[in-house]
């Protein structure tokens, strides 16, 4: 991909998510284009703390161009992952209360300029036979495919009237009643004998 000319044609914010997901893909690429619409529709700006909720319906490569656009992360719990499988993403700007659901419309249809490689690189791919580089060549056309279609001919947007997702809350770590180990005391369960236990071992018990 260095030495290709068509990677001119990447954005510089495409490239940040690049960076950080390792490589460039379509999964990636899904993601990058929720969130360019997602920050015009909702006037977004980098979430630096909860601002910003992104309830992903599936775990694809797509969610790490959100936590680099959005800021959305798991470790500041404004990255919701809820694994149906579904190409769907609901972001929520909270100071607005506003949110919208993006939904990837249809199966991918190649519509660039190289459409001769790409059915090529297709076929290669299909039959088993496509080398390393010829896999790596055949994402990079269908990523800047994707990222050069108008919005509305990848994905749908709707306001969505659902419940905002709360803040996340803060509690004090207490010692599991069998293993020892400090635990949230709001994520264990009471035992038997009514002392706290850790997840791992209420199952066992």
């Amino acid at each position: 991909m260095e030495n290709d000319k068509t990677k001119a044609e990447i954005p510089s914010d495409l490239r940040q998510c690049v960076a950080f997901h390792g490589h460039l893909c379509p999964g990636l690429v899904y993601g990058y284009i929720v969130a360019k619409e997602s920050i015009r529709l909702l006037g977004l700006r980098h979430s630096t703390d909860e601002e910003v909720v992104a309830v992903c319906e599936n775990d694809s490569c797509a969610i790490d161009a959100l936590q680099v656009m959005l800021g959305t992360t798991a470790g500041k719990r404004n990255l919701i992952i809820n694994d149906y499988g579904k190409n769907a993403y609901t972001i929520v700007n909270r100071s607005k209360g506003q949110a919208y659901r993006f939904s990837r419309k249809i199966s991918f249809i190649y519509a660039g300029k190289h459409k001769d490689e790409f059915e090529t690189l297709e076929k290669a791919i299909s039959a088993g036979t496509a080398k390393e580089q010829e896999m790596i060549r055949q994402r990079l056309l269908k990523a800047i495919d994707l990222f050069s279609r108008p919005f509305d001919e990848v994905f749908t947007a709707k306001p969505s009237g659902g419940p905002v997702p709360p803040y996340s809350t803060l509690a004090p770590s207490v010692s599991c009643a069998i293993c020892g180990e400090m635990t949230m005391q709001t994520k264990m369960l009471s035992g038997k004998n009514g002392k706290l236990l850790c997840l791992p071992c209420s199952k066992n018990n």
